[in-house]
This record gives C-alpha cells, structure tokens and sequence, in this order.
C-alpha cells in the first residue's frame, strides 16, 4: 500500500478478519471480507453489521459563537437543535454548490460537526476561514476519534448488555452521551444504511477493543464485518447520497434533492444568495432515482438518455441485492425528473430502459423514526 495512506484504529481488526483492502479517501480501508459484499448487505438487513468509519472527520466547536458560525457555514437550521440532537445539513460555496454533507451534534455546552473523510482538509479550513473574528473555538479531533457503526435490526439486542445506558432511549437521530464496553462513548441512533442501529464515537484508543466487544456480543446474533461495497450498495437501496459522486460543488442542495435541509428563512449563511436567485429562476438540472427495467447493471459514468439523446449521467448505480434490479442515481433535466418518466441508460452502448423512481427503492427498513 501506498505509504502516504493513513489506517484508522480498527485497521488491524481488519487484516485479522480478512479484509480487502484499498484505498478510500486516502486511508485503507476494507472493501469486502471473505464472507462477501452480497452477504455482508444481507447480514444488515437481516440481523447486523458493523462497519469502521473511523476514517471521517470530527471537529468540535465551542465559545459563545459556535452557533452562530454553524448557521453561518450550514444550511438547515442548527438553532431548532435540542440537546442530545443531530441534525443533517451541509454546506455552500457562495456560488451555492455544495462543499459537504454533514452531521451537526448539539451538546450541552457545544457542537461536534462530522463530515466526509475526502473533505475533512479543506472543510475545516472553510470553517477556520468564517471562524476569525468570532468568539468560537474550532478543534480538530479526527484523528483522535473512533467510529464504528453497528447496524441492522439485530444492532439494539447486540448493543444492549455493552451499554450503560437504556439503547431503547437512543430514538433516531437522537444520541445519548454514555458508556460501552466501560470506555466513554457518544452513542448516536444515526446511520447510512436504512436500517436501525447505531454510531458510536470513541476515544481511538479504545475502538479497537470496543469493536471486539460488540463482535463478541454479536456471536450467535448475525453480526459480521461489513466493508465499504456493502455500505455503498445499503446506502444505495435506501436513496441516500454520496458526496463525490451524487453531491459536488457544481450542484446546490436544490439541485440535488436537499431543498428540505435548506433553510431559506433562518437568516443569512454562505450560498443562500444564489441558492434564493436559483429558487426564483428555477433549477438547471435535478438529482433523481430510477430503476432499471431490465437485467442490467448501471454504473456510475454512464449515459442517462431520453428518446435515444444523452440527457444526464448516473452518479451512482448498483443492481440492488435487496431487490434483484438495477438502480442509480443521476442529474436529469427538470421536466424529466418527476416518478415513472420513462428514460434509458446506455450500458456498454447497449441501451437499457429505465423508470425515474422517487427514493427510497428499498422500503422495509427497520429504522425506528
């Protein structure tokens, strides 16, 4: 592997389970295990599985300012926020493409932002950036954390005798602040599969003997290691995005399906300028789901048709193990974006039909709301 590569704490964990490893994001990652992608995808929609995503970004802010810089730099509206809440949002160029996703985290007495693990350089020197001449600290804490997701319906029984907490009072996007296998831990009901389950932040020392734990827990339960394929095809299924690929900083959240995150009314914050002139003028393209009619599986890359004539480009796509047929995600024009519109994808100059589907695809999730 490539020496500029990084390894998250469970790295380790990983070569002992057999993981394939690549690089993600400039870590090393596991992509699959023995067990494979397709059953790894099944475990969590049937019992359980746990995935490292130690490799994301955490920065902490606290100061008599730290909302504010977070309502100056994010979309939604993080002054809604409870106590114990997380709330998704993401953040704008001024130009109104979007730089991130990302999850706010309200504490008592401050916030913890979590981005993509390609973004965790350059967002938090845009937050540095809108920070100066505020009363607001800005901490890095990546590197210094761990993160493990445990999902799937099984996830609250396996998590249960770790916990010193009651797991059933963590609701979805709600996080308790607690214990788990002794070591402090936020315990969030957040996730990227459509199933319920947790995230559970740590201190990086201990996420190795954390992630033991739980496996041992999980024994008997389903639970096995799932990579980043698995998690791709999950997020997939259920419609949600993926920056890089479905999310960029040449599409704005009205673009891109995230108008509901878009706060128009909250006040002023970076990007919402354009993003009030894109809603009046009407928006150039939009992000939509469809599945493939027939047996085919679109990649990203390929060509969206309509009549025959290139229209747009699958930003993501899969056959999905949950249902047996192709599905993606793409940019099409506005009149072609509403559900059931008819439109093609060309497979390897073969073309293909495709239906626009309203995500999610996958609908029997056990995602407690």
């Amino acid at each position: 592997m490539n020496d500029s590569l990084k390894r998250t704490p469970l790295f380790d964990e990983h070569v002992a389970h057999g993981g394939k490893i690549v690089p993600f994001a400039g870590f090393e990652m596991p992509v699959q295990y023995p067990s494979g992608i397709t059953a790894e995808h099944r475990a969590v929609r049937e019992a359980a599985g746990i995935f490292d995503v130690s490799h994301m970004g955490e920065f902490v802010l606290w100061g008599p300012q730290a909302l504010d810089l977070i309502q100056k730099v994010t979309v939604n509206d993080a002054s809604r926020m409870e106590v114990g809440q997380a709330q998704y949002s993401a953040m704008c160029l001024e130009g109104g493409g979007i730089i991130d996703d990302l999850i706010v985290y309200r504490f008592e007495d401050r916030y913890m932002v979590v981005v993509n693990a390609s973004n965790v350089a350059k967002d938090l020197a845009w937050i540095r950036a809108h920070a100066e001449g505020m009363d607001v600290e800005v901490e890095d804490r990546s590197d210094a954390t761990g993160l493990i997701a445990l999902q799937g319906p099984a996830a609250r029984d396996i998590l249960r005798p770790l916990a010193d907490i009651d797991v059933d009072d963590v609701k979805y996007y709600r996080f308790l602040e607690g214990a788990v296998n002794g070591v402090p831990a936020v315990i969030s009901g957040t996730g990227y599969t459509g199933e319920d389950g947790f995230e559970l932040y740590v201190d990086a020392g201990v996420a190795a003997g954390v992630w033991g734990a739980l496996m041992r827990a999980g024994e008997g339960r389903g639970l096995i290691p799932a990579g980043l394929g698995a998690r791709d095809s999950l997020r997939l299924e259920v419609g949600y995005a993926l920056y890089g690929n479905d999310l960029d900083e040449e599409h704005t959240p009205l673009e891109s399906g995230l108008g509901w995150i878009t706060k128009l009314d909250k006040g002023d914050f970076v990007g919402r300028k354009a993003l009030l002139e894109q809603k009046e003028a009407g928006v150039p393209s939009r992000l939509v789901g469809f599945r493939v009619t027939g047996k085919a599986f679109p990649r990203p890359g390929y060509a969206i048709l309509s009549e025959g004539e290139p229209v747009g480009v699958v930003t993501s796509g899969t056959v999905a193990p949950s249902l047996g047929y192709g599905v993606g995600m793409g940019y099409v024009p506005p009149g072609l974006s509403k559900p059931d519109t008819a439109v093609q994808v060309d497979i390897r100059g073969r073309t293909v039909d495709a239906v626009v589907q309203r995500p999610p695809f996958y609908t029997q999730g056990s995602i407690r709301r």
